[in-house]
């Protein structure tokens, strides 16, 4: 079973309405970008890292976190294997766009702060628009 947070006490169900699952999402998406761009940067600048490899693990601690908080809190869902498999497929389309997108904006654009973090919105919010969608409307609904 996957890893369970407990972050509040209420039942899980998924009767949670748009307008509230979507600030939620924003919300936790935030967080969850702020520790991606951190070790993205991180890996880039003191470890030298190439841009997909550092990209590649700020996506994994990002979207490790997300899932974590959006599964319990934003969508209300039970505990699922199938969920956590469909979650893991979505993720991995969404890592290759992400981290693809990422490397060839970062090529065009230089190694600047300033073009690591317009390469780092662009390729977080495409990636954001693809997971909500998708984990709205097909996966969040896997009993």
């Amino acid at each position: 079973m996957p890893i369970e947070l407990p972050f509040d006490d209420e039942e899980a169900s998924t009767s949670v309405d748009l307008k509230t699952q979507l600030v939620r999402f924003v919300a936790t998406g935030v967080l969850s970008a702020v520790f991606d761009f951190a070790l993205t940067l991180l890996l880039q600048s003191v470890a030298g890292a190439p841009y997909w490899l550092a990209k590649a693990c700020g996506f994994i601690l990002g979207t490790t976190i997300a899932y974590l908080i959006n599964r319990r809190w934003t969508f209300r869902a039970e505990p699922s294997k199938a969920r956590f498999i469909a979650v893991v497929l979505l993720y991995a389309v969404t890592f290759f766009v992400n981290i693809g997108l990422y490397s060839l904006l970062m090529h065009e654009w230089g190694s600047s702060l300033v073009a690591s973090a317009c390469a780092f919105v662009v390729a977080q919010g495409v990636a954001t628009v693809i997971n909500f969608v998708v984990q709205r409307t097909v996966i969040f609904k896997i009993r």
